[in-house]
């Protein structure tokens, strides 16, 4: 075992495969990426690929994401995010590695223009965020050398997400709508990734917030990728959410402010750096 070895559980995902990319050239780190190999709602392969690499660091991405699928298939969304949390969180303690668990900002009820930081009461209303909720708490309770990490509107390459939906539309140069009433943060997930890698060797362990700085509604955040695309903004109608399905919320990185230890991007910034390398054909 090398003295940085790193288990990315969910690596073929957004954020999994950007980590890969950002630590590959990196020779301190031993990279040991699974995904649909190892189930990590199974105890026993958890235990079986922990004693066989025995990592030090694992950084758990594998995850049920979801929301409608989730309402639908309860148990499994609990079963990948809960139990699966809960399974590295025990080998990961009996190992004495740290386990980076990833989160997100739906374990809040998203009500309103709410601003919500790591000290506040999570009230999740969703059953992914219910799921990835529970999956926190089995982290906290079983490893104390855990670090949950909470990000908002992820993006980048990999699985269909919000920006590819809008980039089709103005790349089909097709109407769609989206709603002003529904407020976060978008992040990119490469600038979420070099927060991990930052906080990799680091002692901080509890919980951080990771959303870059600013906000802006669906509307907002349509427009802006449109308009950076050089697709035609209009393209987008705005509608108010009128059925309370509104599940996101506006994250403050409070922990960062009071240590000092890391400042994320706004995101109209974030956003125009990552379609710029995406023009210049640039990962």
């Amino acid at each position: 075992m090398t003295k940085n070895s790193i288990w990315i559980t969910g690596a073929s995902g957004r954020l999994g495969n950007v980590l890969k990319s950002v630590l590959k050239n990196n020779v301190d780190y031993r990279v040991i990426p699974t995904d649909e190999e190892v189930d990590v709602s199974s105890l026993e392969d958890v235990q079986a690929h922990a004693d066989l690499y025995r990592p030090n660091i694992i950084i758990n991405c594998a995850a049920l994401s979801n929301e409608e699928y989730c309402e639908t298939h309860k148990a499994q969304a609990y079963k990948v995010n809960a139990i699966g949390a809960r399974n590295l969180a025990i080998v990961s303690r009996k190992l004495n590695a740290k386990i980076i668990q990833i989160s997100t900002d739906d374990v809040f009820n998203g009500a309103g223009e709410n601003v919500w930081n790591e000290f506040d009461q999570p009230s999740p209303i969703s059953v992914y965020g219910k799921s990835k909720l529970a999956g926190e708490q089995f982290v906290r309770e079983l490893n104390p050398k855990h670090l949950i990490i909470r990000s908002s509107w992820v993006y980048g390459k990999g699985k269909s997400d919000y920006f590819s939906f809008v980039e089709e539309k103005g790349k089909n140069g097709e109407s769609f709508e989206a709603v002003v009433n529904e407020i976060s943060s978008p992040t990119n997930s490469k600038t979420l990734a070099k927060f991990i890698v930052s906080m990799l060797n680091s002692n901080e362990y509890g919980i951080y917030h990771a959303s870059c700085e600013g906000k802006c509604s669906r509307f907002e955040y349509a427009q802006a990728i449109l308009s950076n695309l050089g697709y035609d903004p209009t393209l987008v109608k705005a509608v108010v959410d009128t059925e309370g399905k509104n599940n996101s919320a506006l994250l403050d990185n409070l922990m960062m402010e009071i240590m000092e230890n890391y400042t994320m991007p706004h995101w109209k910034d974030d956003l125009n750096d990552y379609i710029a390398n995406l023009k210049g054909g640039k990962k």
